[in-house]
């Protein structure tokens, strides 16, 4: 897919919201219950949005001038990687974790933390991500997993 990948602006945050929103109802949905996928959209509303993008690296893969994922480093931590429902399965969100990874590599970093949801294991597995331990947050049930980054040079 021929899609763009830039730091997202405050201006992305409406679409970013949509995009998280959508992924979690849709693919999330599967994997938890209801009640963890309404508390969760409760971090993700536009204002919620706006204010992650200034504590974090966050990035959006565009097409068409239109956030379809995102995702983001907050220090050695991924976190908020989702792909607009649409467009899974479609190499987005892989390309989106690659520029994560060239981001975490020019600011020095060795390693990479992801919380990973349940139905995003197997698609960090994929990337070289091993899980580290299961944590519970109530009925949520999240995978920490580590990658090692190649040493540059």
């Amino acid at each position: 897919m021929d899609c763009m990948i830039r730091p997202a602006t405050q201006d992305d945050a409406a679409a970013i919201s949509r995009v998280v929103i959508a992924a979690l109802r849709e693919s999330n949905a599967r994997d938890y219950a209801p009640e963890v996928i309404s508390r969760i959209e409760q971090s993700f509303t536009p204002q919620a949005v706006a204010a992650l993008l200034g504590t974090r690296r966050v990035f959006v893969a565009s097409l068409h001038g239109m956030p379809i994922a995102t995702a983001s480093l907050d220090g050695e931590v991924v976190r908020t990687v989702f792909v607009d429902p649409a467009y899974q399965g479609g190499g987005v969100g892989r390309r989106l974790m690659e520029a994560l990874h060239a981001e975490a590599l020019n600011l020095g970093m060795a390693k990479l933390l992801v919380p990973s949801s349940l139905t995003a294991e197997s698609f960090y597995a994929g990337l070289g991500y091993r899980k580290v331990r299961d944590e519970f947050h109530g009925a949520e049930r999240t995978v920490v997993m580590e990658k090692t980054l190649p040493a540059c040079g």
